[in-house]
């Protein structure tokens, strides 16, 4: 079993910054992506930014200038520092994970159970 566990979310003022971080533990074999995906009231979840064990990154066109993901991959965690935000992006941001439990398992995807982003004055 493997557990993501997310930090850092909370209230911010438009135009603020914030750090979201997730650690992945339990029975990782290999780590082949993370990511942080948002839902925001209403609408579906959505890709905000992912990242591949090789370092390769890929950014929704809403956040793209304004987040910069990245990994510590020794200890399976990942971040998501987003500057500028504005109040469409408040949501639940998850954290997502790709993951081999053992050699011979398929690639599973692990979430998170959600941080609340909330940009307001």
């Amino acid at each position: 079993q493997v557990q993501l566990v997310e930090s850092g979310g909370g209230l911010v003022q438009p135009g603020g910054s914030l750090r979201l971080s997730c650690a992945a533990s339990g029975s990782i074999f290999r780590n082949n992506a993370m990511g942080w995906y948002r839902q925001a009231p209403g609408k579906q979840r959505e890709l905000v930014a992912t990242i591949t064990s090789g370092g390769m990154t890929n950014y929704a066109d809403s956040v793209k200038g304004r987040a910069t993901i990245s990994t510590n991959n020794a200890k399976n965690t990942v971040y998501l520092q987003m500057n500028s935000l504005k109040p469409e992006d408040t949501a639940v941001y998850y954290c997502n994970a790709v993951v081999k439990t053992t050699a011979l398992s398929p690639w599973y995807n692990y979430w998170g159970q959600g941080t609340q982003v909330t940009v307001s004055s």
